[in-house]
């Protein structure tokens, strides 16, 4: 089962181009609304409850709570639930999003991870890949995508929960044009 993971992730690895997070996020102002927020300035942990929209730039959390703490440097960790928490941003140099739905939805602004718990889908363009629990790693571009440990136990009596991923054929890359053999010099 490991195996099939790992090579799985490797799979979604390898058939997703590099797309990085729009990188001007992280130098744009948070924009939160939601229908209450309590602030603790002593623990710099801010919880915005009903129907709550987070923007930074092209980053978008929403859901029914969010959960903000901050680190000594100034780094953000998010937690969004709801019946449908979603998360979309912008890639970094084309006109795509990846777009994520959960119960419950992680965003560390440090690493730029995004964990997805509970009926987890991630979706860019045509790609789509659903699981229990989905980590994207918007650096790397490394998705892992498994039961959320639900299948840990020996017990049988619980049928496993499989991933499933839709993967779109990506356009080939248009070939080299062969240079005419008139036109090669052959230098000794």
């Amino acid at each position: 089962m490991l195996l099939l993971r790992i090579k799985f992730a490797l799979l979604l690895a390898l058939a997703a181009p590099l797309c990085h997070a729009e990188l001007a996020d992280r130098e744009q102002p948070l924009q939160i609304e939601a229908d209450q927020v309590l602030l603790d300035q002593a623990k710099q942990i801010s919880t915005f409850t009903g129907h709550v929209k987070f923007d930074q730039g092209t980053l978008q959390l929403r859901g029914e709570k969010v959960v903000v703490s901050q680190d000594a440097q100034g780094y953000k960790l998010g937690t969004v639930t709801g019946d449908t928490a979603s998360f979309r941003q912008k890639r970094e140099g084309v006109n795509e999003y990846v777009e994520g739905y959960a119960q419950r939805i992680e965003y560390d602004t440090h690493t730029q991870i995004l964990d997805l718990y509970g009926q987890a889908r991630l979706k860019r363009e045509g790609d789509f890949i659903r699981g229990e629990h989905i980590n994207y790693n918007s650096q790397t571009e490394i998705f892992v995508v498994n039961d959320g440990g639900k299948n840990a136990s020996a017990s049988t009596s619980v049928p496993p929960q499989r991933v499933r991923a839709v993967l779109q054929p990506r356009s080939p890359v248009p070939a080299i044009s062969a240079v005419p053999a008139t036109s090669l010099q052959v230098i000794k």
